[in-house]
This record gives C-alpha cells, sequence and structure tokens, in this order.
C-alpha cells in the first residue's frame, strides 16, 4: 500500500513537472471536436479543412506560440467564437489553468454555457471525462463555473463587475467585446478589468478577443485591431497566381442579377466564379501589413465563407436590399457582412443645406405618404408640435408644425392639443388622414402630461427621453401614476441618442428615397425651425480612457429635433404593417370603411350598452 502511494506521488510529481504537450489547437480540434446537432448546422466531426482560414487563428493560441494576444474582428457566422470554443475544449484537454470566458451580459453567458459550452463537453469524450457532469453532488459543474483537473472556467458578463474581478485568469477570452457597456459599475472599463484578471501569467497568457465591430471611433475590436500587426487573408488567382484579399470592391455582378456575383482579380482583371472558392481557401495564407506589432490581428469578412454557407451572391443580394432601407441597412451589413465598422455621416447637419431643399407640395399630403404620427414637446409656456408623413423604407414628409400656446398646468392648452391631433388631412389621392400614433414628453409639466394622456385612453404616448449607446430607439413601456388615478399608464422611453443618429445620418442623404427626410416651402418650416432641427452634434469623449460618442447642444433651443424624435418614435411605437396601408392606399377613397384604416363602418362596430355588448343594428345575418 505505501509503495502504491509513494508510486502514485511521483507520478503525479512528474506530471506537474511535464511540459505543455506540443499540439496545436487545430490538430486538437481536428482530433477530437465534435459539433452537436442542436448548436450546429454542419454536425459531426470538426474539420479545419472546411475553414483553412481558422487554422493559424487557432493555432497561434496554441500553448508553445509566444504570442500572447489575438485579436479576430470578423464578420457574422464566419466561425470566429467556434474557433474560441476550441480554444477552450484544448485548454481543458492538453493545457489545464484557470480561464475566464467573458460574453456581453450575464444572460448571454448563460446562454452560450447551455448552447454551446455544455453540449461541446457532453458530445466530446476527452471533455466529458475531465468535467463532471452537474447533476452529481459537488461536481463543480455549474451554469457559470466548469471545474476540471489543474483548471478551472468561468463564464460571466462584461455588465458584472464582480464576475470581471472573481479570479486570477492565465487564459481569457472576450467574446463580442462591441457589445460591452463602457462602464461596468462604475469601476471602468470592462476590457482593462479582465485583462488585470491576467497578469499574474504575464508571460504564459493567452487574450482572445473577438467581435463583429460597430461604428468606427468607438469599435473596442477596430482600436485592438489597429494596434496589431493586422493579418488580411490572401488567396491566388487561378489565372495569374496573386496573391490579394478578397474584398468587396472586387465583387461584380450583372446589373440586376447579384446571383451572377463573381470575385474580379484586381491585378489581371479575371473572373473568378465562386465554384472555385474552396481552392482558394485551402491555398490561402495570412499575411500581416504592419510590422513590428507584438499583437496578432486578423480581419475576416464574410465574403470568405465556405461554399454552401454564406455565398457572394447572397451579400450582392443583401447589399442591394440593404441600400433600400437608407443608411441603417447599410451600417448592418458593413458590420456584419463585411466585418468593417460603420463611419458615421450625419454626426451634424447644415441648417442652411436642409432650408436650401424645400419643396413645394403638389397637396398638403403628398402620394407616397401612408400614415402620419405626431411628436410633441412640452415648454412651461407652450406645447409645439410637428405632424410627420411616413411612406415606404420611413421616407418622411413633414407636414405640418403647430406652437400651441398657454400654461400647460392649465386646461386651455391641451384642449387645443385635443383639436389639432384630431385635424383631418386630406391625402393626394383623396384619402382622409388623421395622426395615428402621437408622442408627448414628460419631462416638462409630467403629471399633467400624464393626466392628459390618461384621459385621451390610446393614440396619444407619454415618453421620457434617455441618452446612452445602445439604447434602442424606443424600449418596453413601464408603468407610471396619473396623478391621484389608480389607473396607470404606459411611459415609453426613447433612446435618443440612438433617434437623432439616425435622424441625422437621413438629413445627410442627397436623393430622395428609403429614409430620406422632405420639408416644405411653408413659413413654419423657416430659418428658425432648420436652426433648431440641426441644434446639436455628436461629439466623441473619453471617460476613462475609453471613446464615448455624445449628443451636445451647438444652440440653446432644439425643440424641431425633439418633435421630430418623438415622432419617429411614435412610428415604431405604431409598428405599421406597410404593405397592408400601401394597398389601402391603392384603393379609391370611396371604397375605405373609414378616414381610420381597417375600421368597420359604423353599422358593424361593436357597442357598449349597459352590461352587455351588442351591435349597433341588430346582430348580421349570418348569425
Amino acid at each position: 500500500m505505501e509503495r502504491a502511494a509513494r508510486r502514485a506521488f511521483w507520478n503525479a510529481f512528474a506530471a506537474g513537472l511535464r511540459p505543455d504537450p506540443v499540439l496545436t489547437v487545430s490538430e486538437w480540434a481536428d482530433e477530437n471536436r465534435v459539433l452537436p446537432s442542436r448548436a450546429s448546422a454542419e454536425p459531426g466531426p470538426w474539420r479545419t479543412s472546411r475553414t483553412p482560414y481558422l487554422r493559424e487563428i487557432m493555432d497561434t493560441l496554441s500553448v508553445m506560440d509566444p504570442t500572447e494576444i489575438v485579436v479576430v474582428m470578423k464578420a457574422a457566422q464566419i466561425g470566429g467564437t467556434e474557433c474560441g470554443n476550441n480554444w477552450l475544449g484544448y485548454v481543458i484537454h492538453h493545457a489545464p489553468g484557470p480561464m475566464l470566458f467573458v460574453q456581453p451580459t450575464v444572460e448571454m453567458a448563460k446562454r452560450t454555457s447551455k448552447q454551446r459550452i455544455g453540449p461541446m463537453i457532453d458530445e466530446c469524450p476527452a471533455l466529458s471525462e475531465r468535467v463532471l457532469p452537474a447533476r452529481s453532488r459537488d461536481s463543480g459543474n455549474t451554469v457559470l463555473s466548469k471545474e476540471f483537473s489543474g483548471g478551472l472556467l468561468v463564464l460571466t458578463g462584461a455588465n458584472s463587475a464582480v464576475g470581471l474581478r472573481s479570479m486570477p485568469a492565465r487564459y481569457l477570452f472576450l467574446d463580442e467585446v462591441d457589445g460591452y457597456e463602457a462602464d461596468v459599475d462604475g469601476e471602468g472599463d470592462p476590457v482593462e478589468l479582465a485583462i488585470k484578471r491576467t497578469l499574474t501569467y504575464s508571460r504564459n497568457r493567452k487574450v482572445l478577443i473577438v467581435s463583429t465591430p460597430t461604428v468606427k471611433g468607438i469599435s473596442r475590436v477596430e482600436a485592438a485591431f489597429e494596434r496589431s500587426d493586422q493579418r488580411y487573408y490572401n488567396v491566388p488567382c487561378p489565372h495569374c497566381e496573386n496573391m490579394a484579399p478578397i474584398l468587396w470592391r472586387n465583387i461584380r455582378w450583372p446589373k440586376d442579377e447579384p446571383e451572377g456575383a463573381a470575385l474580379y482579380c484586381e491585378e489581371c482583371g479575371g473572373e473568378i466564379p465562386e465554384r472555385l472558392k474552396d481552392q482558394l481557401l485551402a491555398a490561402g495564407r495570412w499575411i500581416p501589413t504592419v510590422e513590428g506589432a507584438d499583437i496578432r490581428g486578423y480581419h475576416l469578412s464574410g465574403l470568405y465563407s465556405p461554399l454552401g454557407w454564406y455565398s457572394w451572391a447572397d451579400a450582392a443580394g443583401d447589399f442591394l436590399r440593404a441600400k433600400k432601407h437608407g443608411p441603417e441597412g447599410l451600417k448592418t451589413w458593413t458590420n456584419t457582412v463585411l466585418g468593417e465598422t460603420w463611419e458615421e455621416q450625419g454626426d451634424a447637419v447644415e441648417e442652411g443645406v436642409l432650408l436650401a431643399r424645400r419643396e413645394t407640395y403638389s397637396h398638403r399630403v403628398p402620394a407616397d405618404v401612408l400614415v402620419l404620427t405626431a411628436g410633441i414637446d412640452v415648454q412651461s409656456d407652450r406645447l409645439e408640435m410637428e405632424v410627420v408623413g411616413w411612406g415606404m423604407g420611413e421616407e418622411s414628409w413633414s407636414i405640418e408644425y403647430r406652437i400651441l400656446w398657454g400654461d400647460p398646468g392649465g386646461d386651455d392648452v391641451w384642449r387645443e392639443l385635443n383639436e389639432a391631433l384630431a385635424t383631418i388631412y386630406t391625402h393626394e389621392n383623396g384619402h382622409r388622414l388623421r395622426v395615428r400614433r402621437a408622442c408627448i414628453d414628460s419631462g416638462h409639466a409630467t403629471q399633467q402630461v400624464y393626466e392628459h394622456v390618461r384621459k385621451r385612453r390610446g393614440g396619444l404616448h407619454a415618453v421620457k427621453g434617455m441618452a446612452g449607446e445602445g439604447r434602442p430607439i424606443v424600449s418596453a413601456p413601464v408603468k407610471r401614476r396619473s396623478g391621484y388615478s389608480k389607473r396607470m399608464i404606459p411611459l415609453f422611453i426613447v433612446g435618443v441618442d440612438e433617434a437623432k443618429g439616425l435622424l441625422y445620418s437621413r438629413l445627410a442623404m442627397g436623393e430622395p428615397g428609403p429614409g430620406y427626410c422632405h420639408f416644405p416651402a411653408d413659413e413654419a418650416y423657416g430659418p428658425e425651425y432648420f436652426a433648431q432641427l440641426a441644434a446639436e452634434k455628436c461629439v466623441t469623449r473619453y471617460t476613462k480612457g475609453f471613446p464615448r460618442r455624445e449628443w451636445v447642444k451647438v444652440r440653446s433651443r432644439n425643440e424641431a429635433l425633439d418633435c421630430r424624435v418623438y415622432a419617429m418614435a411614435a412610428l415604431y411605437i405604431l409598428n405599421p404593417a406597410w404593405q397592408v396601408l400601401a394597398a389601402r392606399m391603392a384603393r379609391a377613397p370611396e371604397k375605405t370603411p373609414s378616414h381610420r384604416s381597417g375600421r368597420r363602418p359604423a353599422s358593424q362596430r361593436r357597442v357598449r350598452s349597459g352590461w352587455m355588448n351588442g351591435w349597433r343594428d341588430g346582430p348580421p345575418r349570418s348569425w
């Protein structure tokens, strides 16, 4: 017994002295990784040959490679996260140590653990025998923590300062860093907090930073990539053998035929059909473009997706569709397909340019308008309201701008607002329209606004503007009490930063189309209106060393800008069915049951009478 114990001791001691195995991450993945059917479109054994551009990235994460920090700026669904998961499995199996895996939020970390990490461990025998089942007592296997011999994997969110400082880590995986908060719990940048966890292992640590980029100037992954050696995957031309990356400017297709998209060589001009893509990828290699950097940086666009995944024809078709949705569509396409940052064009607008492009409408409401919304700003002595008409692709037409003078503490100005919202506008096609949804700011005279919204019972919504990057234009409403009434009203939170960025990018557009803003040559739309509309600009400020975009006023009055933002929020609350509206507006006015699209004729509406609901003129004959 004593001899066996002594032998076990010296075996364990020798195992501790044994150097890390000479095995790369890609070799480990080819030997051991199995993609589960519930988390992969191509389940089965992992094959690096399917995505050869990932081989060098994975091998750089191997323990024998001296590189400490690896950055991957990528398109969506190109394999970057799976590359990190292979590294995670490699660490558990062959190079154990403490590992921290950070997602943008704790909830996303839990979802990743259940949908990706858990199935990967279950499907891979080399991992399942090292990580005990979660159902066993004291197994150390929970949703956010996986213990294994010689190491520990902790998953957390970038929104949890406690999770980021919970442990020292030899290995650090920062996934989707452009989705991290700028400042977590007042303790600073979550990326810096996480990297500090690796200082104990400064000589043999590994840090992987992966993300789809967002906006130029504030993108974390872009900033990290620019400090690296900036590698691009070059493939050979089958005609002249020139090595070059696959760039969007070299993808061309016949007019209106995106399915014919092909790659053209910049050197010889030869056409490279997509059916040769697998050969191109297999013969490709990563080439750095910056010398002297100690960080490895890789850029991957969706144009490298293997055959059967995302094709050049798909990219061309999505590009044409994105153009129809204006700048916001192109922004999403640029981030997720090209893996590049989007440079905002609308950070500031020139009021003189907007004033010069006013139009004379042939009718009060132009033919392309499908629905009307309104935005209302509350001041101490007045209400200001703009009515906006919206068409396909959110192309907009300013219809009317009113100033309603009066104290919001009295009744007169609210009575006048009711009359203004009840105004019926005649459409160029003969239809009668009125404002379908309106949003009113509750930041001033708050209780009077709540009370008026409560009395109107629909159509008018109280909103509160809130700054902050990444906040959606309209968030789910919260309940607020109206005065002494027991009835609660919904208060919608408007992400003003996102709304202003979208509006200014649209104001910068030069040609009519989706997203373009039209203004009438009316007296209300004079120099003062456009000065208020252009009253703010977006600037980049640094908070604790990290850039943040903020909207600041360049003049004191900005009511026109606020009204337009609230009218946009009203459109998103309404969420209209554009195709249905277009079909209704195409019909002759006399065939429309009412000026309110979709209402039954008065003779068929249900009415309340005492304790029962009935039909105004009796039940239909079909009853």
